[in-house]
């Protein structure tokens, strides 16, 4: 990588890749998509189980285990892609690739009913990987993009970004929800569909800033059995070299298992409120406009909160707070206690990605294979979510009941402490994670 570190353009172009992306999280898998693919897949007579190629299941479970199988597939796959990108220096590229098939796969859902499940299906697994994929590139530009005393902040910057204009999006698309007639749309169905294309068209248009502007591609290369089988090979030697670290091991460790609980939280808030507390759209919408709008004070407050305590400390009480959440869910009763609860949920949702990305890159050694490193690192996120998601849909189908999921993930939050508060334990004067080495 020839360009100079701390490059505000390229800064700026990482940025926005997360303002172009960011509006699927928000709109596909937390607010709109979840709720529309249980109201088109609930009967009127309010039976929420279908047929999905031969197996009958709840709707939600089979929201579930599609999340599941998405990130499954990304985990899977993303060594392999991640080994190519480090070989051929094409970053840029894979990262594309995953953002049109993403932005393709979410403009398909405009067509999706809830008659044609199997349809709706398939675009919503694709439309995640193509998301999951594109992360793992996106992120390995960081370190070659930045030094790392400014990680945390930019890490933070970028996820400022992702929530600002997810909210922006969002809003627009809540008009057209809650006011279709203002619109001339009689269809109930039509402004959820409409929201859905707007994401695939916001995703694919705004990421062209920073294809534009981040650092290019280089060398050209061939497909042959040996690139196919190197970003295995890679993900494996990350892993020989991740042993060897003092801290990294221990991160990764905590990261697994906190990650499995907070990314199901994030992926399942809008379908708690609605089914467990019969939260309307308008009031589940307006939870998650609040929630993403504090998220971006809390990202940089966290960002400022590690340069004066360190990461791990920070880290440790995000969690502490992510246990007290997942109790307090189990409990709560009225709307007032949910939003309360999303707002809490908003302030640590920026701060422990962000932190927990920029943290990562900061126990990376000197290595010009950055895809690999993140690659591993999307790797155990995936696993994570794989896990955490399927677990939560395993216990809703046993109890019947999303209260029971949600204090289940107090397991995994409890573990990852236990992960941190010795990653603290062992920490020392030369640690970069030290706040005075930052």
């Amino acid at each position: 990588m020839t360009s100079e570190k701390n490059n505000p353009k390229e800064i700026k172009a990482w940025c926005m890749y997360d303002w172009a992306n960011s509006v699927f999280t928000l709109t596909i898998t937390t607010v709109i998509f979840p709720i529309f693919f249980t109201e088109v897949t609930t009967s009127a007579s309010k039976n929420d189980i279908v047929n999905f190629l031969g197996f009958e299941l709840k709707n939600t479970v089979l929201y579930s285990y599609t999340l599941s199988t998405s990130f499954l597939i990304i985990a899977f796959i993303n060594p392999l892609l991640s080994g190519i990108a480090d070989y051929s220096s094409k970053k840029k590229m894979f990262m594309k690739f995953f953002t049109y098939l993403g932005s393709i796969a979410c403009s398909a859902l405009f067509f999706f009913n809830g008659e044609n499940l199997v349809f709706g299906v398939i675009c919503f697994g694709l439309a995640t990987i193509g998301y999951a994929g594109s992360l793992v590139f996106y992120n390995a530009f960081l370190p070659e993009i930045v030094t790392a005393d400014q990680m945390d902040k930019v890490s933070a910057r970028g996820y400022s970004f992702g929530y600002i204009g997810s909210v922006i999006l969002l809003i627009l698309n809540l008009i057209v929800v809650l006011s279709p007639k203002t619109f001339g749309i009689s269809d109930g169905k039509l402004p959820s569909q409409i929201a859905f294309l707007s994401v695939g068209i916001w995703w694919a248009g705004f990421a062209q800033y920073s294809f534009n502007y981040l650092p290019k591609d280089k060398k050209e290369f061939s497909m042959n059995l040996r690139l196919l089988t190197k970003g295995y090979k890679e993900v494996a030697g990350v892993f020989k070299i991740v042993q060897n670290l003092q801290f990294m091991p221990w991160f990764l460790l905590s990261f697994f298992f906190y990650a499995m609980g907070f990314q199901t939280i994030m992926y399942f808030a809008s379908l708690f409120g609605e089914i467990e507390l019969k939260l309307p759209l308008e009031g589940l919408i307006i939870s998650m406009l609040l929630l993403q709008l504090i998220a971006i004070p809390g990202a940089n407050l966290f960002s400022r909160m590690s340069a004066k305590f360190g990461n791990v400390k920070v880290l440790v009480s995000a969690v502490i707070i992510c246990v007290l959440v997942c109790i307090s869910a189990f409990f709560v009763t009225t709307h007032l206690q949910f939003y309360l609860m999303a707002a809490v949920v908003g302030i640590i949702m920026g701060g422990i990605q962000s932190l927990s990305r920029s943290t990562f890159s900061k126990l990376i050694p000197e290595t010009e294979n950055n895809s690999s490193f993140f690659s591993f690192y999307e790797l155990t996120e995936k696993v994570a979510i794989v896990l955490g998601t399927a677990s939560y849909g395993f216990l809703l189908q046993l109890s019947g009941t999303m209260r029971n999921s949600v204090l289940g993930l107090t397991i995994f939050f409890v573990i990852g402490l236990i992960g941190l508060l010795y990653l603290n334990k062992i920490s020392n004067s030369k640690s970069p994670l030290n706040p005075n080495n930052q």
